[in-house]
């Protein structure tokens, strides 16, 4: 189990923090090869419930900023415990970041060796705030860090939105790649897309990835990187 106790954050969140009982697993992202790396994903795992009822308790309380906390500080620790030399992805909420001084005891905590390290993955729930992102794109980036958008087209993060954050990877929900090796719709839509992002210099992930026609038919549509089942499973 993640704890927190010893970080250098205030005495209100670290309390907040030590009520939360969380684990991190992680989910490889391949290139085409199926064997070389690009980054880890960080996946909270609460002990005690779902993922989800953990996010809308917060949600419900309005203390959803308590898991943004928990999520960077938590799946920065549980990366470098696991010895990762790749990169990691860690969830974000669209509408909360760190606050100034807990991104200064990050960058304190972690040192300069988070650099280039990690790409922040702003998520589909629960709403976009653009002012967040403004604030969160810059302190990523003052970092020589990356910004992906999760879970495109199944959520809120569709076109108008990318054209809005301007992130450096998309990520390609399974709706829009189940079964696309036999889907015509599926393939007609993923081209474009593929297309449309890579002329705005973005990298394409395809995300939950579970056979291997499905595999072969995006590594021929240039889908740059691979997430799911079909690879490898959370672990």
């Amino acid at each position: 189990m993640i704890y927190y106790d010893h970080l250098p954050l205030d005495k209100e969140i670290l309390k907040a923090l030590g009520e939360l009982s969380i684990n991190y697993v992680f989910q490889p992202v391949f290139y085409p090869d199926k064997k070389t790396v690009y980054t880890w994903e960080a996946l909270m795992r609460p002990t005690q419930k779902t993922v989800i009822e953990l996010i809308n308790e917060y949600l419900e309380a309005d203390n959803l900023h308590v898991l943004e906390v928990a999520t960077l500080f938590g799946a920065m620790q549980a990366y470098i415990l696991r010895g990762y030399t790749e990169r990691v992805s860690v969830n974000s909420f669209p509408n909360d970041c760190l606050r100034q001084d807990e991104a200064e005891a990050f960058h304190e905590y972690f040192g300069d060796g988070i650099r280039g390290s990690m790409i922040v993955e702003n998520l589909e729930y629960p709403n976009f705030s653009y002012d967040i992102w403004q604030k969160k794109s810059k302190s990523v980036r003052k970092m020589d860090n990356l910004l992906a958008a999760d879970d495109f087209g199944n959520g809120i993060n569709d076109m108008e939105r990318i054209d809005l954050m301007k992130p450096d990877i998309i990520k390609l929900d399974r709706e829009l790649i189940s079964g696309i090796d036999h889907d015509i719709n599926k393939q007609n839509n993923v081209t474009r897309l593929v297309l449309d992002f890579h002329s705005k210099n973005m990298l394409v992930i395809a995300e939950g990835v579970e056979e291997k026609e499905e595999f072969d038919y995006l590594v021929g549509l240039g889908v740059d990187l691979f997430q799911g089942y079909y690879l490898a499973r959370p672990s």
